[in-house]
């Protein structure tokens, strides 16, 4: 065999290896359902904060306890346990991802993280409305900026 073929196999090998090592990396994500279905074990979740359900937060008290109950899009509910402080703005966000696991019905949450209120969001009634009187982006008459010329 060649040496050539030799620094080939070994370097499809290590590219192998290293594939296999980034496997253990690949989250997935659970519904409360499936989560429920594997108690103890580590599992992200989609959810958001139900608003109809207080939450349960006592700085003075102790700081490094949160509970709340969390929905995710499939309406199926659960109660969340945080030991930590309360997120900036967790009430204001979309969606939760929460890392942890359950635990006696209940989620021990490890980690939050927040996905905020896009500010970019489109009004759709709004843009529908500029469509249909001819100020928005497409190619018709009324674009400006489809007419102007270069200096």
């Amino acid at each position: 065999m060649k040496k050539m073929h030799i620094v080939a196999l070994v370097l499809i090998a290590v590219a192998i290896a290293t594939l296999i090592s980034f496997m253990g990396d690949v989250t997935s994500y659970d519904t409360i359902a499936s989560a429920k279905n594997k108690p103890g074990k580590h599992v992200n979740l989609v959810a958001e904060l139900d608003k109809s359900k207080p939450l349960i937060y006592d700085p003075v008290k102790d700081p490094n306890y949160l509970k709340f109950t969390a929905i995710d899009t499939l309406r199926n509910s659960i109660d969340v346990v945080y030991h930590n402080s309360i997120p900036t703005d967790m009430q204001k966000s979309e969606r939760l991802v929460l890392k942890g696991y359950v635990e006696n019905g209940t989620f021990e949450c490890k980690e939050i993280l927040l996905k905020c209120p896009s500010k970019y969001k489109d009004d759709m009634n709004e843009t529908e409305k500029n469509i249909n009187s001819g100020n928005g982006y497409g190619n018709d008459k009324n674009n400006t900026a489809a007419e102007t010329k270069k200096p």
